[in-house]
């Protein structure tokens, strides 16, 4: 009866690198979409968020179900819990990415970056799809010093964020307060997009530690 517990247990687990992949896909497609003015593109990831969703629905019933059967305890309760924060987490990642290509398709056959910021999108766009990655491999692997990488491939992300508003704030600007409406949304969708994926790091270093302090969690070993 344990070991079938444990399969299960791993099975969500798996299922959870598996909705990364899923998230990653969609969030790189997404980008496409803004940066090229990609409506096929767009519609897909539009379209396909629904999968994201029904994955998400899936391993939460699953979650409930092994807390109802089994009233897990230590390391497994922990890995249980983690599992449900971090599916809600990538579930609203796939909601983001759903927004960058509404927003594409909105302003289509245009591009809703200006040119101007295309360089500051597109190294966002990096980090972000390097970070859900990363945070994939973390889950598969339990490694906290990935892990932890996350919380500082965020700091460029947050500091690409703020150029974003100086160039906004800027005298220069000349594209208009809609631009200026849709950058401002943008950028906050892929700042969002990393912090879940920092997210989703702290939750893994939780599961292998089983410390609840985000500063500790990262010098764990």
């Amino acid at each position: 009866m344990r070991n079938s517990y444990h399969d299960d247990l791993n099975d969500v687990v798996d299922d959870l690198v598996r909705m990364a992949g899923l998230v990653r896909t969609s969030v790189s497609t997404g980008t496409r979409a803004l940066l090229e003015a990609d409506i096929r593109s767009a519609e897909q990831v539009i379209s396909e968020d629904e999968s994201i969703d029904e994955a998400h629905n899936d391993i939460e019933s699953r979650c409930f179900s092994l807390l109802a059967r089994q009233a897990p305890i230590a390391s497994d309760l922990r890995t249980v819990v983690s599992a449900l924060r971090m599916v809600t987490a990538m579930e609203r990642m796939g909601d983001l990415a759903a927004h960058v290509a509404k927003i594409a398709r909105m302003r289509f056959p245009e591009r809703a970056v200006p040119d101007d910021l295309q360089p500051n999108f597109e190294r966002m766009a990096k980090l972000a799809d390097q970070m859900i990655a990363k945070a994939g491999d973390t889950l598969r692997t339990r490694d906290v010093a990935v892990a932890a990488e996350l919380a500082t491939i965020d700091e460029e992300m947050d500091e690409l964020r703020r150029d974003q508003f100086r160039t906004l704030l800027n005298d220069d600007w000349a594209h208009g307060v809609e631009a200026a409406v849709d950058v401002a949304l943008l950028g906050r969708y892929y700042e969002r997009i990393a912090d879940h994926a920092v997210s989703l790091g702290r939750r893994v270093a939780f599961v292998v530690t089983g410390e609840k302090d985000d500063r500790a969690t990262w010098s764990s070993s």
